[in-house]
């Protein structure tokens, strides 16, 4: 999509949303900025917006035609600034509130995926009490212990015997109430980017660390983002719809990418959906995007162009 002028102007006083109160805030403050500088160059009247505990004051004091919402985590990316924004009817950009707290939510997005038969690792919710034995009877071994409501990869864990659980039970318990126990899938992940509907070009993850960890999203220099993906143009089709089946089952809208664990039986398996993935240097979204002719700005354009479809209309 290229945009005139007159197009750019329509958009208003656009509010980067970043920062946030949530484990991810630093991530968000990286990708707020860089959308920020963006939205600059291309001549949008936009401001950045750190939003604290406060948030809601701080949207009520600013006058704001549309957000960008660039907030990861929780009150951010789970549909909490999303309700807050329709009630005061800005339009913003990402999905709407009931998609946004699936799409946060790992288990209960999982359970619609499989509700659906759309194939996703088996799982179980993980208690103090969980009988180890039990646990691995049910799923195998080895297993991903993550919090239920974290991205990326915090609070991450990979169990290999049942003497790991508990540590890894107790790290991911610092940042969630709920943690998920899932099948651990051996295999090369992928990542699927969507934008307005279209999906992007397939991104294969390389990583020397035992799963993309959160060192290997942000802070690695050895980490491959293999485009093209590796997989033949059959195969590519096939996990980009895969893809957006997962996507439109939760209900997602304006843009997202969803990460997928392909077996060593060319099995994909759905891992989650992000709402409101990163756009830093390391993001994947960006990545997906030049390869398929789009530049940055280019990019954050068409996003914010998406916000005038959720208008809270109550």
């Amino acid at each position: 999509m290229s945009l005139n002028k007159k197009e750019i102007q329509a958009f208003g006083r656009v509010a980067v949303l970043m920062g946030g109160c949530s484990a991810e805030r630093e991530v968000s403050l990286r990708s707020g900025n860089a959308v920020l500088d963006s939205l600059l160059r291309s001549g949008v009247n936009a401001f950045g917006l750190d939003l604290g505990e406060q948030a809601v004051a701080q949207l009520i004091a600013e006058k704001i035609d549309r957000a960008f919402i660039a907030l990861h985590g929780r009150g951010g990316e789970d549909g909490s600034i999303q309700g807050a924004l329709e009630w005061l009817r800005i339009p913003y950009t990402g999905s709407d509130v009931l998609a946004s707290a699936l799409g946060m939510d790992k288990f209960k997005c999982k359970q619609v995926w499989q509700g659906l038969g759309l194939p996703t690792p088996p799982s179980s919710l993980l208690e103090p009490t969980s009988n180890p034995d039990e646990l691995i009877a049910k799923l195998g071994l080895p297993l991903m212990i993550k919090p239920a409501h974290e991205g990326s990869s915090i609070g991450m864990s990979k169990v290999t015997s049942a003497e790991q659980l508990s540590a890894a039970y107790k790290e991911a318990s610092r940042y969630d109430t709920r943690i998920l126990a899932e099948r651990f899938v051996s295999g090369p992940e992928f990542t699927v980017s969507i934008v307005d509907g279209q999906a992007l070009p397939v991104i294969g993850l390389k990583t020397s660390h035992d799963f993309y960890d959160f060192n290997a999203k942000y802070k690695a220099t050895d980490t491959q983002y293999l485009l093209p993906c590796g997989l033949t143009v059959e195969e590519e089709q096939a996990i980009q719809q895969l893809a957006l089946e997962a996507y439109h089952a939760v209900g997602c809208e304006s843009w997202g990418r969803v990460d997928i664990m392909v077996d060593e039986n060319k099995q994909p398996w759905l891992l989650e959906v992000n709402t409101s993935p990163g756009m830093t240097d390391h993001s994947l979204v960006p990545q997906a995007a030049a390869y398929a002719g789009i530049t940055f700005d280019q990019l954050v354009l068409n996003i914010l162009a998406t916000a005038n479809l959720k208008v809270f209309r109550g």
